[in-house]
């Protein structure tokens, strides 16, 4: 398989620096979003190769006019960034609320929009990272979930809307990843963290990789990762 070309989100840490490290250990092409230019020096440090786009997902605004930065066809767009803070309404902090929203939701919708001149030149696909809580929402994590929630439906209605343009639509939706982001929420749950009850975060990768190398006649639309060992109660 020839090199392709990925855009992607959340390179610096869990699921996205797993998926960054594995596409160009096998020679393709990235082009990383940095939340600053700080963020994009480490992120050189350990991709030199990628190209580096800074934009700010918690500021969607800076995403306006970034497909102009990129040059070329873009064979997947790869949304993986996300941010969590748990909470019961009866405490929910407008901040809190407003964050993830705007991180998980938002900003993928105006990426995707810069962005899809390019997907639609490769025929290309989408991938949203999603999670087990955009498929069911729990106690204490309904802000997470409504932009979970929200980010299927942002998925499901471009998948329609690209049909015919030949742009292929995908959401995954990990369960519980053993990842920096899984050990936060361990903590807001009071919990004792034990990575070897979740899944890695290379099983999700390969789901990830399985979805964007299909071959062109099939489409997975969605595919839930789940762990094997259930969860102690």
């Amino acid at each position: 398989m020839s090199a392709r070309r990925h855009v992607l989100t959340g390179a610096g840490s869990g699921i996205g620096l797993a998926l960054a490290h594995r596409l160009a250990d096998r020679g393709d092409e990235l082009v990383l979003l940095a939340r600053s230019d700080a963020r994009a020096r480490e992120l050189a440090a350990s991709f030199p190769q990628a190209q580096l786009l800074v934009a700010d997902l918690a500021d969607p605004g800076t995403l306006n006019g970034i497909g102009r930065q990129v040059d070329g066809a873009v064979d997947t767009l790869l949304h993986v960034a996300g941010v969590v803070d748990l909470g019961p309404v009866e405490r929910l902090r407008l901040a809190a609320w407003e964050e993830q929203v705007t991180v998980n939701l938002t900003a993928p919708a105006v990426l995707t929009r810069e962005l899809l001149p390019h997907v639609r030149r490769s025929r290309g696909s989408i991938v949203f990272v999603n999670s087990s809580a955009g498929l069911t929402a729990s106690a204490g994590w309904s802000a997470y979930a409504a932009s979970k929630f929200g980010l299927r439906a942002l998925a499901d209605a471009l998948r329609a809307e690209e049909v015919d343009n030949g742009v292929r639509v995908s959401t995954v939706y990990p369960s519980r990843t053993a990842t920096p982001m899984q050990e936060k929420v361990h903590e807001q749950e009071g919990r004792t963290y034990d990575s070897s009850r979740w899944i890695s975060a290379d099983t999700v990768v390969d789901t990830i990789l399985h979805v964007v190398d299909l071959p062109a006649d099939a489409t997975i639309p969605d595919v839930t990762v789940r762990p094997v060992v259930p969860r102690a109660t």
